[in-house]
């Protein structure tokens, strides 16, 4: 097999291949970008670890004072703030939320 045909491992791989740019200006452009966005990223995971831990906190206080596990109504004003802001997309990514904060069942 020759060379050319062997993939380069990323480290030895140019910033112009890694990111798909076509010059070195926005490779580093999009290198810095994408720092950024694994960044925000990981806030977000964070904040919706602390969400959930939330949740499981309301959900316990809701069942012990005898009501039910899930709060339907209250979901339905979270689904619609998401789509309010973030459009349709919004919608999908509330209810993804939301899953992951009812806990197991």
């Amino acid at each position: 097999m020759s060379s050319t045909a062997t993939a380069r491992p990323a480290a030895a791989r140019t910033a112009t291949e890694v990111t798909g740019a076509h010059t070195d200006e926005a490779a580093s452009l999009i290198a810095d970008a994408r720092a950024r966005i694994d960044t925000l990223d990981d806030r977000i995971i964070g904040l919706v670890q602390e969400r959930m831990a939330v949740s499981t906190v309301i959900q316990e206080a809701r069942i012990t004072s005898g009501g039910r596990r899930v709060n339907l109504s209250r979901e339905m004003e979270i689904l619609g703030q998401y789509r309010d802001a973030l459009g349709k997309p919004g919608t999908s990514l509330a209810m993804t939320l939301l899953e992951l904060c009812r806990g197991r069942v």
